[in-house]
């Protein structure tokens, strides 16, 4: 249900870190945190979407001063009450235009949260917030999936990607409007409940154009955090892009 918080409320918060268990073991994160300390250098770093400090948290005990962005009060608070909370900074705020001070070495986006920003307009204005808090030099960094749509056969919109004895999760999508939503079916005390969250899936080529718009220009993109090669095969990237 959406509230203050967005689609991120204190009913999602509660569980989130068990819910992506898989995201947040050290395979996950440490590849991730690796590749952004790397690009950070000796500068500060800004996460759009920190969430409840999946990454911040590691990247920050790296010694990278990092701030985030999140709209979710109910997210950040556990953040704030996990150790090392206290050491990220956070501002309240819709990532896609909410500013804060300093300049960054480099601004980053991971797991899908682009597609959190449900219109054209406002992945755009994403780009544009990224490319004004970074110094010269910076660079954006946005994880995200491919679009799987060639898993569609003519007349299906759903494509399932979690089978369990007691959720099943499956996206649909609008290949009109780029619109998609993740639904979850979960048994709960032997009654089924339905959840979903609204999304808007992109394209690698309309990234790159939304980052030409911002004045950045592409330096890299790979197919995940170990840096291997992004083909026609890869169901997700890692791009990053630089400001001149």
């Amino acid at each position: 249900m959406l509230d203050d918080d967005g689609w991120f409320g204190e009913s999602v918060a509660a569980t989130y870190d068990e819910s992506e268990a898989e995201m947040f073991r050290p395979d996950a994160v440490g590849p991730a945190v690796d590749v952004l300390a790397g690009l950070a250098g000796d500068g500060p770093a800004l996460e759009f979407g920190v969430g409840t400090g999946r990454i911040a948290l590691p990247l920050a005990a790296r010694g990278v001063p990092v701030h985030g962005i999140d709209m979710s009060r109910a997210m950040v608070a556990r953040l704030r009450a996990k150790p090392g909370g206290d050491g990220v900074g956070v501002t309240i705020g819709d990532f896609a235009t909410t500013r804060v001070p300093g300049e960054f070495a480099v601004a980053y986006l991971v797991f899908n949260t682009i597609n959190n920003l449900t219109t054209q307009d406002a992945q755009v204005d994403c780009f544009r917030n990224a490319a004004a808090h970074l110094r010269p030099g910076g660079r954006f960094v946005v994880e995200v999936g491919v679009p799987q749509l060639r898993l569609l056969p003519p007349g299906q919109s759903a494509v399932p990607f979690r089978i369990g004895p007691e959720q099943w999760a499956f996206d649909t999508y609008d290949v009109v409007t780029q619109a998609m939503s993740s639904h979850y079916v979960t048994i709960v005390d032997g009654r089924a409940e339905h959840t979903s969250t609204p999304f808007r899936y992109v394209w690698p080529s309309e990234l790159d154009l939304m980052a030409r718009l911002a004045g950045l220009r592409p330096l890299d993109r790979w197919e995940g955090w170990s840096r291997a090669p992004f083909t026609s095969g890869s169901r997700g990237h890692v791009s990053v892009w630089e400001k001149p």
